[in-house]
């Protein structure tokens, strides 16, 4: 029996897709990708192009830095070999959403992909709060106890919403199963409850709707968008919130202290309360303290397998564990990113998104608009979910598929201009 390629590559992606969200193992994640990509190499003659490779190339860099600090200090390899875990999960996502839908060569396909594991996902999300009875406890806390967010629930939200808008046809033949499919990711977003989805959807709109580039009138947008933020601000610190009120009191709390969760660095270690609220910036602050003792550090960072001392046993490893006084990973990606690999790395981080944005400039299609979406995505949840670095991220995969497709418009619109 002879095996289609397209729907065989395709259910691997779609199966690499949600498994990255549930299962729990990262490094079993990292193997699994491995091992879904040296397959593909074995099958099929690999043909990377120069667009590809400048594209990644920021990212193998920061891979390679990292090794750097790791032979000047020689840290201990089972703590380098979770940052080198880290550090080479965007390049397999990447190249696993490249590889594939280049074969796959069907970009209706792809969409109907991202949308359907979004559907399926929000269905697992129901799934766990009827179980777990967590949707009808009146608290944010409660729903929000196993799943905190879902980008590919959102980013398949919003490719179902958009997708005939640029493509010009419908992405299902049925507009019955497309409305219930927009409902029930719609409802499952919505009750996440999370901050940083919200200005990732913000984020996607602007950008299909093209307020991302830079003109008179998306500086006007931007300013009107800024004014009232400043608003809301002000309304949220003249009225008492209740960090653990029932209802939608929570989320209005993490909204109000997201900034100085992020940004301030002086806390009292001893004051649990405002440590947790601010443990972005506790972290941060402990990386800088410590590069500081080593000021070559800030060109090239600290490298694979360096850990930041929190001077004290935080309760991050489980109820029955006394705590974790040295980690890895930081919350916050770009002090992350400075420490691993200094300001030769930060400089190369911002060079691949900036890369990214920069389609919001091209041809306007649906591709580009995706692209330039993910970088400023990423440029985002970079200060508060580690970016591309997020063991748990599936942009990145969207990411390569949608580079794919953009260098097939490209070599399209170039051949019609011949």
């Amino acid at each position: 029996m002879k095996i289609n390629k397209s729907k065989f590559y395709n259910f691997i992606f779609a199966t690499v897709l949600l498994l990255q969200i549930f299962l729990p193992s990262f490094r079993t994640n990292i193997l699994l990708q491995m091992g879904v990509l040296a397959l593909f190499f074995t099958l099929e003659e690999v043909k990377i192009t120069k667009g590809f490779l400048k594209i990644i190339l920021p990212i193998i860099l920061l891979f390679l830095m990292g090794f750097l600090g790791f032979i000047i200090h020689r840290y201990s390899f089972f703590n380098a070999l979770k940052d080198i875990f880290h550090s080479i999960k965007p390049i397999l996502g990447l190249s696993i959403g490249y590889l594939f839908f280049k074969k796959i060569n069907d970009f209706k396909l792809f969409v109907k992909t991202i949308v359907l594991c979004g559907l399926i996902s929000a269905v697992i999300h129901f799934g766990i709060l009827f179980i777990t009875g967590n949707i009808f406890s009146g608290s944010v806390n409660s729903v929000r106890e196993f799943n905190k967010d879902s980008f590919l629930e959102l980013f398949a939200l919003f490719m179902a919403l958009y997708y005939k808008k640029f493509q010009q046809q419908d992405l299902f033949s049925s507009s019955v199963n497309f409305k219930v499919i927009v409902f029930l990711l719609t409802f499952s977003c919505v009750l996440y409850f999370s901050r940083t989805m919200i200005v990732t959807a913000i984020i996607l709109f602007f950008s299909i709707k093209g307020y991302t580039q830079i003109t008179q009138k998306t500086i006007k947008i931007i300013l009107s968008l800024l004014v009232f933020i400043a608003l809301f601000y002000a309304f949220l610190f003249s009225i008492k919130i209740e960090r653990n009120k029932p209802g939608l009191d929570t989320l209005l709390f993490k909204i109000k202290i997201a900034p100085s969760e992020i940004f301030k660095t002086k806390i009292d270690r001893e004051n649990h309360k405002d440590l947790w609220d601010h443990w972005r910036g506790y972290e941060a602050k402990r990386a800088f303290e410590l590069m500081s003792d080593n000021p070559s550090s800030y060109i090239f960072g600290c490298g694979h397998g360096s850990l930041v001392n929190l001077k004290f046993y935080a309760p991050l490893s489980g109820p029955n564990d006394k705590g974790m006084k040295f980690i890895s990973e930081l919350h916050n990606g770009y002090p992350y990113i400075l420490y691993k690999t200094g300001i030769l790395g930060m400089i190369l981080y911002l060079l691949f998104l900036w890369r990214l944005y920069r389609y919001a400039y091209k041809t306007r299609t649906f591709n580009s608009v995706l692209i330039s979406s993910i970088g400023l995505f990423f440029f985002f949840s970079t200060l508060t979910i580690t970016g591309i670095y997020n063991f748990g991220d599936i942009v990145i995969f969207i990411l390569g598929g949608a580079i794919a497709f953009s260098e097939k418009n490209s070599l399209t619109i170039n051949s019609k201009t011949l």
